[in-house]
């Protein structure tokens, strides 16, 4: 007799489900920042890049910007519209990953005019053949809903720089899409783009099968929601060489969801932290190819989960296992404080006894923040 199955299990057969998927799952544990950037008054910290070794010591780079944020405003344009809104990329250091010393700023706003004069924020830094690549998301004014953002870049001989940015941004929003009206709306179109028609956000820029990958998050002309989730998706873009062309994939999109990107490498692929937006938001996910990502496993929901995820880049060699690219880094905190701030997030394996550990932990964090 021929054996029934349903969809929920035929579905679990083809998407691998029970193969393997010890290695792929893991809770988060945290712990709050101490020094420099420990929560502050009236100061934005955010959007941490990963976290990068050099001559035993650790750096992070960050979003920073202070004081209030009102929204957007078509007839204020000068006012700050976000916490991310006149912000610049601030660094700092630590000896063991829990008490940290801000430095100064990294990459700092450009002239009246240039792509970057506005804002500069959301940083990734790689290291690569004795030089500091800082790559960031950049802002013009009016710093509205329709503004175009763009991913921009700067060098340096040393993690504390100075870094020198390049005097036009690494990778643009894409052409097409018509906007209806002039409200600011970036749902109303009279054409919908594509999905990075909008904005470019979050690059991640890695090296990777001897080129440079550099993964970001698109923002479409025309969001929609569907299944209950906000249309964000991943795409990336390649290069020969670190300081462009970069050409985008003829395969993007290749996330159905996801917030920033968070990547790592692991046995010739890249594994990726999928959050916060989406229909298959919180999950691990993995390309063999760096571009077709297939979903390993769910984590847990969205307070267990690190926000904005930064981890420590470890040696891919070192990495035995799924998730030893993702072993601890610096993240912030959920989405909805007035003045975000960062914090440690660690792997947690020890269990399911140990799954309300991560929840608790974030609500002492931010129980007077």
């Amino acid at each position: 007799m021929e054996k029934k199955m349903s969809t929920a299990t035929k579905r679990a057969i083809e998407g691998k489900y029970f193969e393997g998927g010890n290695d792929w799952f893991t809770y988060f544990r945290y712990r709050p920042l101490k020094g420099d950037l420990a929560p502050e008054q009236g100061v934005v910290r955010r959007d941490p890049s990963s976290v990068i070794l050099v001559d035993g010591t650790y750096y992070v780079y960050y979003t920073k910007s202070t004081g209030e944020w009102f929204g957007a405003d078509i007839n204020k344009p000068e006012q700050k519209s976000f916490p991310w809104d006149y912000a610049e990329v601030w660094y700092s250091t630590s000896k063991d990953g829990i008490t940290w010393k801000e430095e100064g700023v990294a990459a700092g706003l450009g002239a009246p005019g240039s792509y970057d004069e506005r804002s500069v924020f959301t940083p990734e830094i790689l290291a690569h053949e004795g030089k500091y690549y800082l790559t960031y998301q950049c802002a013009t004014s009016p710093h509205l809903h329709r503004t175009r953002h763009c991913i921009g870049m700067s060098i340096a001989d040393n993690p504390n720089g100075p870094f020198i940015k390049l005097a036009e941004p690494i990778l643009r929003p894409s052409d097409g899409g018509e906007w209806y009206g002039d409200d600011d709306n970036r749902f109303r179109v009279l054409k919908k783009g594509d999905f990075d028609s909008c904005q470019v956000h979050d690059p991640s820029l890695h090296y990777y099968k001897g080129k440079f990958y550099l993964y970001y998050k698109g923002e479409t002309m025309g969001e929609e929601i569907f299944r209950g989730g906000r249309e964000i998706k991943w795409g990336v873009a390649i290069a020969d060489k670190i300081e462009g062309p970069y050409v985008k994939s003829e395969y993007n999109p290749i996330s159905n969801s996801g917030h920033e990107p968070c990547l790592w490498e692991y046995d010739g692929g890249m594994a990726a932290l999928v959050t916060s937006d989406g229909m298959e938001k919180n999950t691990i996910q993995y390309a063999k190819d760096g571009i077709n990502f297939e979903i390993m496993s769910s984590v847990s929901r969205w307070e267990g989960v690190p926000h904005a995820a930064g981890p420590f880049r470890s040696d891919p060699a070192t990495h035995k296992k799924p998730l030893d690219g993702l072993s601890w880094g610096i993240c912030m905190t959920p989405a909805g404080l007035k003045y975000d701030h960062l914090l440690r997030f660690d792997l947690n394996r020890a269990g399911i006894e140990h799954t309300n550990a991560s929840h608790a932990e974030m609500k002492e964090i931010l129980k007077n923040q």
